[in-house]
C-alpha cells in the first residue's frame, strides 16, 4: 500500500472549511468577517423596522427598479492573509434587470451588487469598520449604514482599495440622497 503525500492545509483553508461546516442555530448568522468567525442573534424588531422602511422606499421610488435580499450570503474578496470574507448583509439592492438572486449559490459574488444595507445591533464596531472596509474590498459602490447607538445613517461611496473615498452622515429624521441607479432622497423622518 502506497501513501499519497499532500500538502498540510494551511490555516487559511482550515479556517474558511470550519466556517463553511458550522452549524448556527435557527436565526443566529455566521459570517467570516477579515479572519473572524462571527455569529450574531436574530435582530429585534427596531432593526427588521428600519429594514422595512428603507425597502419599502427604494422599491417605490428608486429610478431605476430593484431587487431586494435579505440576509444573502456574499463571498468577497480576501484581505491580508485572510480567507475571502462571507458576510450576509441586512440587505442587498440590485438592479431588478440583472436578476442577480436567481440560481444564486447560498455564498455568492457580489459583482452586479448596488448597494449593501447594515443596521447596527449587538456588534456595532464591525458594521462601522470591518465589515465597511470588507464591502470597499469588494468595489461594492454603496454601503448604507443606520447607526442606531449614534441615531445617524451613513452613505459611503466611491470604494478603492480598503475603504471608501466618500461619506455623508446625517443625524435620523433628516433626508439622505442617494445617488444612481437610485436616484432619490431616502427619507428617515419615521426612522424617529
Amino acid at each position: 500500500m502506497t501513501a499519497l503525500a499532500h500538502e498540510p492545509l494551511t490555516h487559511e483553508e482550515v479556517l474558511l472549511e470550519g466556517f463553511l461546516a458550522l452549524d448556527t442555530p435557527e436565526g443566529f448568522r455566521a459570517e467570516l468577517i477579515e479572519g473572524e468567525i462571527v455569529v450574531t442573534p436574530p435582530p429585534d424588531g427596531d432593526h427588521e423596522d428600519y429594514i422595512g422602511l428603507i425597502v419599502n422606499q427604494v422599491i417605490r421610488r428608486s429610478r431605476t427598479d430593484m431587487q431586494f435580499s435579505g440576509n444573502k450570503g456574499l463571498k468577497l474578496k480576501k484581505g491580508g492573509n485572510c480567507p475571502k470574507d462571507h458576510l450576509i448583509p441586512d440587505g442587498t439592492f440590485a438592479p431588478m434587470k440583472l436578476r442577480l438572486y436567481r440560481g444564486a449559490d447560498p455564498w455568492m459574488p457580489s459583482d452586479g451588487v448596488a448597494m449593501v444595507l447594515e443596521v447596527t445591533s449587538t456588534k456595532p464596531k464591525a458594521d462601522r469598520e470591518a465589515k465597511r472596509r470588507c464591502y470597499a474590498r469588494a468595489a461594492i459602490p454603496l454601503y448604507l449604514l443606520v447607526d442606531r447607538d449614534a441615531s445617524s445613517i451613513t452613505l459611503f461611496s466611491d470604494p478603492e482599495h480598503e475603504d471608501y473615498r466618500q461619506h455623508c452622515t446625517l443625524p435620523l429624521g433628516k433626508p439622505l440622497a442617494l445617488p444612481e441607479p437610485f436616484a432619490f432622497e431616502l427619507d428617515t423622518a419615521d426612522f424617529l
